[in-house]
């Protein structure tokens, strides 16, 4: 999920596979594929840094467990400093933790 912040200063969390487009007619929106458009404070740049980094998010973790997954199925320990245990975090976009 990717947060967008409305015009009207409202905030809300945006699944980033739906989204077709994102258009600056100058402000910002952003299209799904259902046709539901939304206009957010965000510029196109920034929005589209969001879905890399989400995306990117995902694909790591995935990496991350399927590593684990194979060192565990070499016989390494869970606790072994070679197969350290994956972490899920979830990060806001004002690097909360």
């Amino acid at each position: 999920m990717i947060t967008v912040t409305r015009l009207n200063g409202g905030a809300f969390a945006l699944n980033p596979d739906l989204i077709e487009r994102v258009e600056a007619t100058p402000d910002t929106v952003i299209v799904l594929v259902d046709s539901t458009r939304y206009v957010v404070r965000e510029r196109v740049e920034e929005i589209t840094y969001r879905v890399r980094e989400a995306k990117a998010a995902i694909i790591a973790l995935s990496h991350s467990l399927d590593h684990a997954a194979q060192l565990s199925e070499q016989g390494a320990p869970p606790t072994h400093p070679s197969n350290p245990a994956p972490v899920l975090r979830v990060v806001t976009d004002n690097g909360d933790k």
